[in-house]
């Protein structure tokens, strides 16, 4: 285990894991999708801790952090402040981000919300724009996973729901991929490692999103809780040095909202990864290989 385990604790009083890697004042924070958490950074933060502090959280209410009571509480903003407040607790000034899905939705709003402390962001196979098929999509299967009896079953029931998304894998990848996001419960059966109250709160949030919209449009309201009702808000935020790595497969980013988001920041880098949906696992020699030069500039940077 070449990681060091902890808790910490939110402002409303849960107990957050993290995982450290390495060491030094080059510190980079990898934030995870909506039902995924700090595992699979697992491979990505080993390779990088030679040159670079990782910081891996669970975001509340995944892995080996506390369920919420309150799934209303369940939202970026509280995503977020949970970051701040574990960032602010190390003492940690400057850092970059990796963020995939919801983690790069989360790293826009802290570039909007405190962008002197953000070196850089990669955002992984995410933009501040939903197609409404996969918005759909995504909101019909969180916290809804039908039950498996054992892990074959759940290596099965992922390969079937995304299959699409990474082809050509053999089963040992989805008995790995399928470790990742479950656990064992207390009958030895795998289940998500998350709270599955959290679909229902993003399905909350989704029908409150429609009306936050309408009040945005006629401009009543551009904030909600410290954070743009409009993705696209917190994307102009984007100041610092940003990498963009998309799916050639996803239905969650796009080709056209690649090209918007290029229109509106010229200078963003993208890299299109082959034979990948939603989202790159970031093992991927080109998207590797991406990574390590955009943030070796970091350090570079830092140090001209």
């Amino acid at each position: 285990m070449n990681y060091t385990e902890h808790h910490y604790r939110s402002e409303d009083g849960l107990s957050l894991y993290y995982r450290s890697y390495g060491s030094g004042d080059d510190v980079v924070i990898c934030l995870p999708g909506l039902t995924r958490n700090c595992k699979d950074f697992e491979d990505l933060a080993g390779h990088l801790s030679t040159r670079w502090r990782v910081i891996s959280p669970d975001l509340r209410g995944r892995g080996q952090s506390e369920h919420d009571p309150k799934p209303s509480r369940y939202h970026a903003g509280n995503y977020v402040r949970d970051c701040w407040t574990l960032l602010d607790g190390l003492g940690i000034e400057q850092f970059a981000i990796i963020g995939t899905s919801l983690g790069g939705m989360m790293a826009m709003i802290m570039a909007d919300q405190q962008p002197s402390r953000l070196r850089g962001i990669v955002l992984n196979d995410i933009g501040p724009e939903f197609p409404p098929d996969a918005v759909a999509r995504i909101l019909q299967y969180v916290g809804r996973t039908p039950p498996v009896d054992d892990w074959d079953a759940a290596a099965k029931q992922a390969q079937q729901n995304y299959g699409l998304a990474y082809p050509g894998m053999g089963d040992d990848f989805w008995q790995d991929h399928i470790r990742q996001a479950y656990r064992e419960n207390e009958e030895g059966k795998p289940v998500p490692d998350m709270d599955p109250a959290i679909g229902d709160a993003l399905r909350r949030v989704h029908k409150v999103a429609k009306l936050l919209g309408w009040l945005r449009r006629r401009g009543l309201k551009r904030r909600i809780a410290g954070v743009n009702i409009d993705p696209w808000d917190s994307y102009q935020a984007i100041t610092m040095p940003c990498l963009l790595l998309y799916g050639a497969l996803s239905d969650v980013l796009t080709g056209k909202i690649v090209n918007r988001m290029q229109s509106a920041k010229p200078q963003l880098e993208v890299v299109e990864v082959p034979d990948r949906g939603h989202a790159p696992l970031l093992d991927e020699s080109l998207a590797r290989a991406a990574i390590d030069a955009f943030l070796g500039r970091l350090i570079e940077g830092k140090e001209s």
